[in-house]
């Protein structure tokens, strides 16, 4: 309830805006195996016949050999170019669970160092597969796990290394690490992509809100344009009219034509006006004075709830800026917020330094939450979960930061000091923004 009524909820994000996730490729996960295929073939070659160690070498040649037929069927069966849908990509990762599974059970269970590595299909169903069903993947790797340390063989040793018995105690601290592992790297995993993968969705958006300003500025060149070109044809036609007018001895035909030479004429002047620069001919709208920019961006609320009060400090002459639509847009966001939030008033100052301007964004409110501040300006913070459209994404405030800080500012939230409010403070450089007078 300040300035931004916010908190975390992923949950609102538009799937529209959400980048398509939870499904891989069939040849992704039949290249993995076939690494997965290879490791293990040269670890257990390795173990058996360089150190030494009695293996059950069929068994585990076995459990490597299920896992080479199944890319074989994968391979002759299905296009491997084609996206796994989740059911199928989940089935391949369970499979490759039990696989491992089985085979360091075949090998001294949780006693064989190489039982970390059952966590790696997890790792992958993180990346691969929405929470419902790489939580199911955990789970099962977890209940796999723990049958692996009750029902395994014994680890393999060789007589000239002696022999090892690992204590209960010991066993089970190194199963309930195996546990740890895999619980806490899949919940790092899938939080570090989901804040990607909403970081993406939220620069998505920002861009696009950017191309339509861009689209809007193209505007004036395209009306130049078009006033280059009609400029010729409207000139035949005012001259050819003039003839007219001249050859006619019909006093009405006369004031027809006449009246085709001034309309052709008022085109020639309005086409001669698109044609010059803003700088020429609307100076108001290509440059303007600091305080306009303020006056601008708030004029589409006033009225709609709180008061808004502008203020210039600082220079005695408000210094002029060039009329940047990403400044207005952001500006405009920030005071919406302000507006719905206020008590009774809104505050927008700006005030200009040697190569600086700061421009600040206050209310009357409650103020900041303590535990929001350092949210501010993330994609998808919002608590509006129940309001329709995309007023209750989350991301006006994070589109309104990134395009200050495409002109080269910083924003800057906090709560005022010595009174109840929220403001945003957000200064530019000078350089690049400003316009000599």
């Amino acid at each position: 309830m300040a300035l931004f009524h916010t908190d975390a909820d992923e949950s609102s994000a538009d799937p529209s805006l959400t980048p398509l996730f939870g499904r891989v490729r069939l040849r992704t996960l039949i290249v993995l195996r076939w690494l997965a295929v290879t490791g293990q073939t040269i670890t257990v070659f390795g173990v058996h016949f360089i150190l030494g160690f009695d293996l059950p070498l069929a068994l585990c040649l076995a459990a490597i050999g299920a896992s080479a037929a199944l890319n074989l069927v994968i391979a002759w069966t299905q296009p491997v170019q084609r996206f796994a849908t989740e059911r199928e990509s989940f089935a391949q990762l369970a499979f490759d669970v039990m696989q491992v599974i089985v085979l360091v059970a075949l090998t001294g269970g949780t006693s064989n160092p190489f039982a970390f590595v059952v966590a790696a299909p997890v790792l992958i169903g993180v990346a691969a597969l929405p929470v419902r069903w790489w939580m199911t993947l955990a789970a099962l790797t977890i209940a796999g796990s723990l049958a692996m340390s009750v029902w395994h063989m014994a680890l393999p040793w060789s007589d000239w290394a002696g022999e090892i018995n690992l204590p209960p105690l010991y066993q089970a601290g190194l199963w309930l690490a195996l546990v740890i592992t895999i619980a806490f790297t899949a919940v790092y995993a899938w939080r570090v992509g989901s804040e990607a993968r909403r970081m993406g969705a939220a620069l998505a958006a920002t861009q696009s809100v950017l191309a339509r300003e861009q689209r809007l500025s193209a505007l004036g060149a395209l009306s130049a344009a078009a006033a280059h070109e009609l400029g010729t044809p409207l000139a035949t036609i005012q001259l050819t009219a003039k003839e007219m007018a001249r050859a006619l001895k019909d006093p009405e035909l006369q004031e027809d034509a006449a009246l085709l030479v001034s309309q052709a004429e008022r085109c020639r002047d309005i086409l001669r006006r698109l044609s010059q620069t803003p700088s020429d001919t609307d100076q108001m709208h290509d440059r303007m004075a600091l305080g306009d920019v303020l006056e601008e961006a708030s004029a589409p609320l006033k009225g709609l709830g709180a008061a808004i009060l502008i203020d210039m400090e600082g220079e005695d002459g408000a210094p002029l800026v060039r009329r940047r639509p990403e400044l207005i847009y952001a500006l405009g966001n920030f005071v919406e917020n302000a507006v719905d939030f206020a008590r009774a008033e809104v505050y927008l100052t700006a005030s200009a330094s040697a190569d600086r301007f700061t421009i600040t964004v206050s209310d009357d409110g409650p103020g900041f939450p303590a535990d929001i501040l350092s949210k501010l300006g993330e994609p998808y913070i919002t608590t509006r979960r129940h309001e329709p459209g995309p007023g209750g994404l989350g991301l006006g405030v994070f589109i309104a930061t990134t395009l200050i800080e495409r002109l080269g500012g910083v924003v800057r939230f906090e709560n005022r000091a010595g009174r109840s409010g929220a403001q945003v403070v957000m200064t530019l450089p000078r350089k690049g923004l400003e316009l000599p007078a």
